[in-house]
Order: structure tokens, then C-alpha cells, then sequence
């Protein structure tokens, strides 16, 4: 965790989050918070909630760089590595599973 990773840096709340995919758009709700100063957080998507890990959130121009990774078991198993923008009460990035090619991530706070 860098020392960027502290509670005020505006990453934390519930996320709606929206993953433009090869096979389709996916709905994601995307909780994040502190843990004794530790920002820890979980996805949901596809009756299926994980745990979110490598979490790093960095003030930069423009917003919060904010990177995480997760591992998913639906539709099929991936290991996803996700890097945004936050911005306010939105986010934009991407997401990628190993070598396919990136998908465009967007979300909005507290929807």
C-alpha cells in the first residue's frame, strides 16, 4: 500500500460499475472501504461476489489512480487486473484478463 492508500483519498462507497466486454456489457457493484487505515473492498457481478486484491489508490492529476485485481469464476475462470480514473463520483479505465485484449470500465458512486 502506498502512502497515497489512506482514508480521504475519495475512492471509498459502493460503485456501479459497467464492463464493456467481447461477450457483452457487465454489470458490476463494487464496494470499497477502510479497514484500520487499510482501503480493502469486494466485487459483485454474475451471483458472484470476490474479494478485491493488490489495492492501491494514488492521488495524481485529474483524480485517483485506482488498481486492484480480482479473481472471477463466471461466466468463466480469469484473473482480472483493473486500473482507473477516479473522478468525483465516476471512474474510467480498464480491466484486463491476462493476454486477451483490455475492456473499457466505467462507473458511477452510489447507484
Amino acid at each position: 500500500m502506498s502512502t497515497a492508500d489512506a482514508p480521504g483519498t475519495g475512492v471509498a462507497g459502493t460503485w456501479s460499475l459497467t464492463i464493456a466486454t467481447p461477450i457483452g456489457r457487465l454489470p458490476v457493484t463494487l464496494v470499497l472501504g477502510y479497514e484500520s487505515g487499510v482501503l480493502t473492498g469486494a466485487a459483485t457481478g454474475r451471483d458472484e461476489t470476490v474479494p478485491l486484491t493488490d489495492i492501491a489508490a494514488v492521488a495524481e492529476p485529474g483524480g485517483v489512480r485506482l488498481t486492484w485485481r480480482q479473481v472471477i469464476s463466471r461466466p468463466m475462470r480469469l484473473n482480472l487486473s483493473f486500473d482507473v480514473l477516479v473522478s468525483g463520483a465516476a471512474m474510467a479505465g480498464y480491466s484486463r484478463a491476462g493476454r486477451l485484449p483490455r475492456s473499457a470500465v466505467t462507473g458511477v458512486r452510489g447507484q
